[in-house]
């Protein structure tokens, strides 16, 4: 299962890397994705705000796992989130691999990939 997730996301990657010219992460993806979320365009974010961002994109992912609740959004219209259920220990693999695993169904749910059928 680790290995078709990888398989999956390298795939995604590369999608994103084409579509940003850029090398991405899954620090950067997170930030795009709260970016995406946050849904005013890209701008110079702060140090602060890009951080934000990131936890903005986590909320987003681990909220359709049932970790977080979408509060809302603020005066900024920045959203927020509430931990409703913690999170399990997880060594670094496992985080990355969750991390990856709801990327790839963020990005399908976004209509820019397709999980490959085989």
């Amino acid at each position: 299962m680790d290995f078709q997730v990888e398989i999956e996301f390298q795939k995604l990657v590369k999608i994103l890397n084409e579509k940003f010219d850029a090398d991405l992460d899954v620090q950067a993806i997170l930030f795009l994705i709260g970016v995406q979320e946050l849904g005013q365009g890209y701008q110079n974010f702060s140090k602060r705000e890009k951080t934000e961002l990131m936890h903005v994109g986590v909320c987003t992912l681990l909220e359709k796992y049932g970790y977080y609740k979408s509060l809302g959004r603020d005066e900024d219209n920045w959203p927020h989130f509430e931990l409703i259920k913690e999170l399990p220990q997880l060594d670094t693999r496992q985080q990355q691999h969750l991390m990856k695993e709801a990327i790839i169904d963020y990005f399908i749910e976004e209509g820019i990939f397709q999980e490959s059928t085989n």
